[in-house]
């Protein structure tokens, strides 16, 4: 009998098939060869069965139901894929063994064991386990097949996480709607990344802007010219800056300090695929899911470049010699040929630890372009291949070199500091030279020769020389007006980087040193993450900004009002990727962690069981104007969600969102948030509970109020004391009357 190879998706099957049956008969779904049958999911055959497949009555959503908790998951093929999932259930018939080959990471694993738990195939299985889709690469695999019993912990792990996100998802978000009445989607990686959006939305829409001025004097000193800004307190009257101007210009002054050291710059580190996703959105304003796409398609269909979904940004031992494949290809590919030819092999050794580091390398290394020459690309893949590719290079030239003058110069009792970073050796830069295509466009590697960085460091490539003991004349003052900037709001780009590192929010350190090479999501992930968010009408993207909508911001608050703040926070996804980590390395058994889940879903739906509904009326928008029809129907916006002061909020008499039950005995109202605080909603009955948004040193937010009014106390945090000194501690509500807080040191 034959043996059957499962590839992932169609194009990775054919390319399999190319290598190990290149005589191959093409069928419908499938190859056949002499010894192999090569066949191929199409993405996800098989999910996690609806509640309706368990029982009738949960195609209705009511609160009686909940929570849904399944003794044993069910399976259910994808509809549209059917066809597909029978062609591999008849030719497993005709085999005595079966490769799985679909992608080398958890959610390759999970594809397949969830096809092979659906057809009940009890073949024995081997794994392939590779990093890219070249010729030499799939022979090698097949030479080295591994049991797919190896992966047994992986595989666990796999099915833990989707099982595990199937019961939050489930309950939370039937919860939540059936309460609400409106449809809210929550779950355990979605609801803390809408909960950053939300966060940078707060923060801007609190931000007051503020005029201020800086003066920058034009020095001159033998032929040497420089610039310089004015150091000392941040002036914010005019009148006081065109003071300073006016005593210092046409002044003489003398060199105070001056400081020459040479400094030099290491290429980027090669790319792993969130940060391949974020530059990409950085320079190109592609959405992550267009990178992950252009990405898989370089890796499936082209064989240009190694297996994308990575966490690492590292290689190993054994693909320093592929590397050197790969360079030697790339001097013989256009535009790449004198980049390529000035590489030095050299430098690319077990020995760099920037580029080869077997420690931070679990599963797959960084991307890496292979040694096939691309052939006919899309405008956007070449795009995003020319970045791997220049990426690459980079590491195989030394690093740019820069000789550093700092100067403090005196004028008229006024001080001005200049930074002039001199080019000795542009290095790896060298490579990124046509970035712009010769345009002389500043790009994110610097200014141009001549102008200033945002920091105000001034970029020379054809010298700087100066006498510290020669005399200083300021030829010119000039002064320039500027406004303070609020947060910029999150680009899919930023919002991946703070994804990555969002376990630097978490209080508990052991938490937080573990989630360092976690984050929010896997980078496999993120993508799917933030497409979601936009498909539920959480966020919406304006420009290349990615930003939360009425109806997210209400979502964030009604899930914290409930008590549930943990589903907002990085710390509930944090120890579940900790746990699944553990689980996936054998560690740490799947059982007590779906336990917690299963009781973590049941606290979710019995704390929203006690939220008030939002009163009738709150996420529907009347109609204007007496139109009729689609454009005339009532959206579903989240009028709660309207930031207080705002122009929406001012011109419609809308119920903002509830944050928490008021705690004041007796009362039976609840928090809202207000201009300067979070009141009751029954202050017109006499409550005069309070927490005002500027209390014990700490602004307040939503969250902390939330937090305040349902347990009494905040997270920890780092308190500002009477006396002026920091320490660890806690807010507590000292008078659930009245809203009074005070500081709880530790």
């Amino acid at each position: 009998m034959k043996t059957l190879v499962i590839a992932e998706k169609p194009d990775m099957g054919r390319t399999i098939a190319r290598v190990i049956e290149p005589g191959a008969a093409r069928r419908q779904g499938y190859l056949e060869g002499e010894r192999y049958i090569i066949t191929w999911a199409i993405g996800h055959l098989v999910s996690l069965a609806e509640p309706e497949s368990y029982d009738a009555k949960y195609k209705k959503w009511r609160d009686e139901d909940l929570p849904i908790l399944p003794a044993a998951f069910k399976l259910q093929p994808n509809p549209k894929t059917k066809d597909q999932l029978k062609v591999i259930a008849e030719l497993a018939k005709r085999c005595d063994r079966i490769v799985n080959a679909c992608d080398a990471g958890r959610e390759g694993q999970l594809i397949f064991h969830l096809i092979r738990e659906y057809l009940k195939l009890h073949h024995p299985v081997d794994r392939l386990w590779i990093s890219d889709l070249t010729p030499e690469t799939i022979r090698r695999g097949f030479a080295e097949l591994r049991s797919d019993r190896e992966f047994d912990a992986l595989t666990r792990a796999a099915r833990a996480r989707s099982q595990a996100d199937w019961l939050i998802g489930m309950n939370a978000s039937r919860a939540f709607t059936i309460r609400h009445r409106t449809l809210l989607s929550a779950g355990r990686v979605q609801t803390p990344v809408l909960a950053l959006l939300y966060e940078r939305h707060k923060e801007i829409e609190a931000f007051r802007p503020e005029v201020y001025y800086t003066v920058h004097g034009r020095f001159l000193s033998g032929n040497t010219a420089y610039r310089g800004i004015r150091t000392g307190e941040r002036l914010t009257s005019r009148e006081a800056a065109e003071a300073i101007a006016a005593k210092a210009a046409g002044r003489t002054g003398r060199i105070a300090e001056y400081d020459v050291s040479e400094q030099k710059e290491y290429p980027y580190r090669l790319y792993d695929l969130t940060l391949l996703q974020r530059e990409a959105n950085a320079k190109y304003g592609f959405s992550a899911k267009k990178t992950l796409d252009l990405a898989q398609s370089l890796y499936e269909r082209h064989q240009v470049i190694t297996y994308p979904r990575t966490s690492s940004r590292y290689v190993t031992e054994e693909n320093i010699p592929y590397m050197h494949k790969a360079l030697a290809m790339l001097r013989e590919l256009e535009p790449y040929t004198r980049v390529a030819a000035g590489a030095d092999m050299r430098l690319v050794h077990r020995g760099n630890k920037a580029v080869c580091n077997p420690a931070k390398v679990e599963d797959h290394h960084a991307i890496l372009p292979t040694p096939k020459k691309p052939g006919s690309l899309t405008p956007d893949e070449r795009k995003l291949y020319d970045m791997i590719v220049r990426r690459f290079l980079s590491h195989y030239y030394p690093p740019a070199v820069y000789r550093v003058h700092e100067i403090v110069t005196e004028a008229a009792d006024e001080t001005f500091k200049t930074t002039v970073k001199e080019q000795l050796d542009a290095g790896w830069k060298a490579v990124l030279e046509t970035d712009d295509g010769g345009n002389g466009k500043k790009g994110r590697h610097g200014s141009r020769e001549g102008e200033d960085d945002e920091d105000g460091t001034q970029l020379v490539t054809g010298g700087f020389t100066l006498n510290p003991d020669a005399p200083v004349r300021c030829e010119a003052v000039d002064i320039a007006e500027k406004t303070t900037k609020p947060p910029k709001p999150y680009t899919e780009g930023t919002l991946l980087k703070a994804m990555e590192s969002a376990g630097r929010m978490i209080e508990d350190e052991d938490l937080r040193e573990a989630m360092k090479e976690t984050g929010l999501g896997t980078p496999a992930t993120r993508a799917a993450t933030i497409e979601r968010l936009k498909q539920v009408g959480y966020a919406a993207i304006r420009g290349r900004a990615i930003e939360i909508t009425p109806k997210g911001v209400a979502a964030v608050e009604l899930i914290r009002g409930a008590g549930v703040e943990l589903l907002t926070s990085p710390e509930m996804t944090g120890r579940w990727e900790q746990r699944l980590h553990q689980i996936s390395r054998g560690e740490a058994s799947d059982e007590p962690f779906m336990d917690n889940v299963r009781r973590f879903a049941v606290k979710i739906v019995e704390l929203v069981r006690m939220q008030r509904p939002v009163p009738p009326g709150t996420f529907a928008e009347p109609e204007r104007g007496g139109r009729s029809g689609k454009k005339g129907r009532a959206r579903r916006t989240q009028a709660a969600a309207q930031p207080a002061g705002s122009a929406a909020a001012r011109g419609k008499a809308r119920q903002p969102a509830a944050i928490a039950p008021c705690p004041r005995p007796g009362c039976g109202g609840t928090l809202i948030e207000g201009k300067r605080g979070y009141g009751c909603s029954r202050y017109r009955e006499g409550c005069r509970f309070v927490i005002w948004k500027q209390s014990a040193g700490k602004r307040i937010s939503a969250a902390m109020a939330a937090s305040l009014a349902t347990s009494g106390r905040t997270r920890p945090l780092v308190l500002t004391l009477p006396d002026g000194t920091k320490a660890k501690g806690r807010l507590r509500l000292v008078d659930p009357a009245t809203g009074e807080i005070a500081p709880e040191p530790e």
